[in-house]
């Protein structure tokens, strides 16, 4: 819970705006305005566009959609009948939502074609150059679900530019590193993609729901894409600048002042208690790493490079086991046994999952600042209580 971001809500769930003209809600657009202006910053872009969105999947719908109307702007028009096949490349390891924003733009799931990632789940550059298929996407990831991992932008950027491809970068997760001078290492060269999904209702504690979409193009790409033009609410001979009327950029019509909880955030803690914010969790998670590496029983599935802490409780019945298919059968089911029993003791909830063949682990991801070591020191100590038995 971030206080100032609740009391934003207090505000605008009191207020009631609908953001769409500016004569409607003046202040609330300046507001994202001004947001968006200083996100496309951190990006690295000196201009450019954007609008915030209800979730990182719907972000990363409208980057589609945008990429597929640069490629054939036609198709606003005309629609799909007589188009050739279009496909995009996205990471193995990218965000359901891809699946979901091509099944829904009529593209296909089919046409999707996921490239190979290495042990560390990043996308392989050279896979992507092999690909024979000419797409109109390809989407980089910064900052993967399950493992926290950043695809190699600046590579990938590179094939992009050589072969006229948009490149979107799903950094829902991993944006607000680009706030930590000692982290934006990780996302070097987003700079060069031409659309950026990014939320600052994950670790930045912006409250839900609070997603920007950021679009290089300055030349109103993002406008001509989703414009319907109503007459009615558009005008364009009002006594003030049209230009400030952004509702049009959107697929909706009444949209929420998401981007007023980070601004009175941003506001009240400044860039550098925003930067500590990312800092302190990196260093919790990278604390809990030294932890389970100090423990018996405790194993690391990779060493992280994000908040993702990814791990296996074997229990002291399989410690002394062969590793081999009955070890890792055995293992697959101590996860779902130990989170039946946090869930019905009521202690914590930590989340599971199997992942590319690697049977079922534990993945805590640390982003609350309030959390402390006693919580991760508490988190495998109530692991290590409710497995004694198993």
């Amino acid at each position: 819970m971030d206080y100032y971001s609740l009391v934003a809500r207090f505000l605008t769930e009191a207020l009631n705006p609908s953001v769409y003209t500016y004569e409607v809600s003046p202040v609330f657009l300046l507001v994202e305005e001004a947001v968006i202006k200083k996100m496309i910053e951190f990006v690295g872009w000196e201009e450019g566009d954007g609008i915030f969105n209800p979730g990182g999947s719907v972000s990363n719908m409208y980057a589609m959609n945008l990429a597929r109307y640069k490629f054939c702007p036609e198709i606003k028009e005309k629609g799909l009948s007589g188009l050739p096949r279009l496909v995009l490349f996205a990471s193995e390891e990218c965000h359901y939502s891809m699946k979901k924003a091509a099944s829904f733009l009529g593209i296909g799931t089919e046409n999707v074609y996921f490239i190979k990632t290495d042990e560390r789940g990043k996308m392989i550059p050279e896979e992507l150059e092999k690909q024979g298929s000419a797409p109109f996407l390809v989407c980089a990831t910064a900052g993967t679900t399950v493992l926290g991992a950043f695809d190699p932008l600046d590579k990938i950027a590179d094939i992009c530019e050589n072969h006229g491809l948009w490149l979107h970068v799903d950094a829902s997760w991993g944006g607000s590193a680009l706030i930590s001078g000692k982290h934006r290492r990780l996302l070097h060269g987003i700079h060069r993609a031409d659309s950026v999904a990014w939320n600052p209702h994950k670790m930045l504690l912006a409250g839900i729901q609070c997603c920007a979409l950021l679009v290089k193009d300055n030349s109103g790409l993002l406008k001509k894409c989703y414009s319907a033009e109503a007459a009615y609410l558009f005008q364009q001979d009002k006594f003030y600048d049209v230009s400030y009327d952004t509702g049009d950029k959107s697929i909706q019509c009444s949209r929420r002042p998401d981007a007023f909880k980070f601004w009175l955030m941003w506001k009240a803690l400044g860039t550098t208690g925003l930067e500590e914010r990312v800092n302190r969790a990196l260093a919790l998670a990278r604390y809990l790493v030294e932890e389970i590496k100090k423990r018996e029983g405790f194993q690391l599935l990779l060493e992280p490079e994000y908040a993702n802490v990814c791990f296996w409780y074997i229990p002291p019945s399989l410690r002394k086991m062969e590793d081999g298919p009955e070890f890792w059968q055995k293992l697959h089911q101590v996860a779902p046994i130990i989170k039946e029993r946090m869930m019905k003791k009521g202690s914590m909830m930590l989340g599971y999952q199997p992942h590319w063949g690697k049977v079922n682990f534990f993945r805590q991801v640390v982003i609350n600042p309030q959390a402390s070591r006693e919580d991760m020191d508490f988190l495998l100590d109530e692991i290590e209580l409710l497995a004694k038995d198993l």
